[in-house]
């Protein structure tokens, strides 16, 4: 399983590394959404640094999307899904790949947002320790959560809209939580930034462990 789930993440960065979709597209998307927020909050500064987190969640969430829809995208055409099923390849090596290469890709993006907020809302960044546990972990919920629902909407023709409104309500607990989670590591409130990350780690394994039993059904489906 892990070796196929080596296979597919190496195919699908590879594909990303040449395209530079990502990078082209997906990370100017993300720091515009930041400048967007920072243009209509800037005249209450106070409140543009007390929003930064959740402001910096909402861009990650929004980027996850563009990167999920990628990751099905470029496996359209030409009935290369077709030969993913045929492959041989373990459905759940498949969807740990392919989660794992949006993971990385959120990632990467990531800290470019964190040198944004720091940037554009004046943002001091404390509690390494607490960003980096909250970041990893919640990336890999949206990223298992996104691809879940990913392979739901793949065969749809509508799947670019469908998409959002499967993931974004599903992905709420994340939101929330990282957004408490980064203010007690920015300073920005006295809660304990930890029971959020739990909460975090609960979501991930949940749909983790739903992707690895789940996957191989759905993407028959799909």
């Amino acid at each position: 399983m892990f070796r196929d789930a080596a296979l597919v993440a190496g195919k699908d960065l590879r594909i990303e590394a040449r395209s530079r979709v990502a990078m082209n597209q997906v990370a100017p998307f993300a720091v515009l959404v930041l400048i967007l927020f920072a243009f209509a909050l800037d005249p209450d500064h106070g409140v543009l640094v007390k929003a930064a987190a959740g402001l910096y969640w909402v861009a990650v969430l929004f980027s996850s999307l563009l990167a999920v829809q990628r990751s099905f995208a470029v496996e359209a055409a030409d009935s290369a899904r077709d030969g993913l099923r045929l492959s041989g390849l373990d459905p759940a090596g498949i969807f740990l790949g392919k989660a794992g290469a949006v993971a990385a890709q959120l990632l990467a993006l990531e800290v470019l947002l964190g040198v944004g907020i720091v940037a554009f809302y004046d943002t001091r960044l404390h509690g390494a320790a607490l960003l980096i546990a909250t970041a990893i972990v919640a990336t890999i919920g949206l990223a298992a959560a996104g691809t879940v629902y990913g392979i739901l909407a793949a065969g749809l023709r509508v799947r670019e809209t469908l998409l959002p409104l499967l993931v974004l309500p599903a992905v709420a607990p994340v939101l929330l939580a990282a957004t408490r989670a980064w203010e007690v590591a920015l300073g920005q409130s006295a809660d304990n930034g930890w029971r959020w990350v739990q909460l975090l780690g609960v979501f991930a394994v949940v749909y983790v462990a739903f992707g690895v039993l789940a996957f191989g059904p759905l993407m028959e489906e799909s």
